[in-house]
């Protein structure tokens, strides 16, 4: 059975705009959760992309929802893929790529793999996935959830919320944790900028983060 619900409210473009200036590696050192695991790897790792998530949930070999879904995307977009634990069925190919770019989805995540990689690289869509598969889905009609809660690389994410993907990986967070989360990033992004010219006027590293302190202290007790 399908199961479709209404697309979300898409998050202020303004806060998006500043959640992509975060690296996930650095909300790493706030929080510890909230991220996919880190089998979920970036197809184009130099991307760094934000949006509002719609959600998916669709079965092993049946891609039909996701098709359906490209009349319904809108600018801004990051589609959320749950495949239900289907590790051989790649659900993501050339023709959904183009189609996805075409509507202004910014990004997709897929708990699952993807296919056709070269068409992903010459169109530049931002995706991260289990890696390829040569093995793809159908058009089987047989059911899917749209805009639903679902659970992707074992983060359960719910549509309308926030989905920031890098290199390093990809974070969910709720709207109302955006703002907090983005500015505390970026004030440690701007820190690590004083600290690199710190180590380039010739200081050590040790003695700016106060490792070697810390050692000391805990040889004399």
């Amino acid at each position: 059975m399908f199961d479709l619900r209404p697309m979300p409210d898409q998050i202020d473009p303004a806060l998006i705009a500043k959640l992509e200036k975060v690296e996930t590696a650095t909300v790493g050192h706030v929080l510890h959760s909230q991220f996919a695991d880190i089998g979920l790897r970036a197809v184009l790792p130099e991307k760094r992309v934000a949006g509002t998530a719609v959600t998916l949930r669709i079965p092993g070999a049946d891609s039909t929802l996701l098709h359906h879904l490209m009349s319904l995307v809108r600018p801004g977009d990051f589609l959320v893929i749950d495949r239900c634990g289907d590790s051989h069925h790649a659900c993501w190919g050339g023709v959904i790529t183009n189609a996805a770019k075409l509507g202004g989805v910014v990004g997709a995540v897929i708990d699952g793999p993807a296919t056709d990689f070269n068409e992903v690289r010459r169109v530049g869509m931002p995706l991260w996935c289990r890696g390829p598969s040569p093995i793809t889905t159908k058009l089987l009609g047989l059911e899917g959830l749209l805009n639903g809660p679902v659970s992707v690389g074992g983060v359960s994410v719910e549509p309308g919320d926030a989905v920031l993907a890098d290199e390093s990986g990809v974070l969910f967070l709720k709207p109302w944790q955006i703002e907090e989360v983005a500015d505390r990033a970026l004030g440690m992004q701007e820190r690590e900028i004083e600290l690199l010219a710190r180590l380039e006027k010739g200081e050590q590293l040790p003695e700016i983060s106060g490792a070697s302190k810390l050692v000391m202290n805990k040889l004399r007790a």
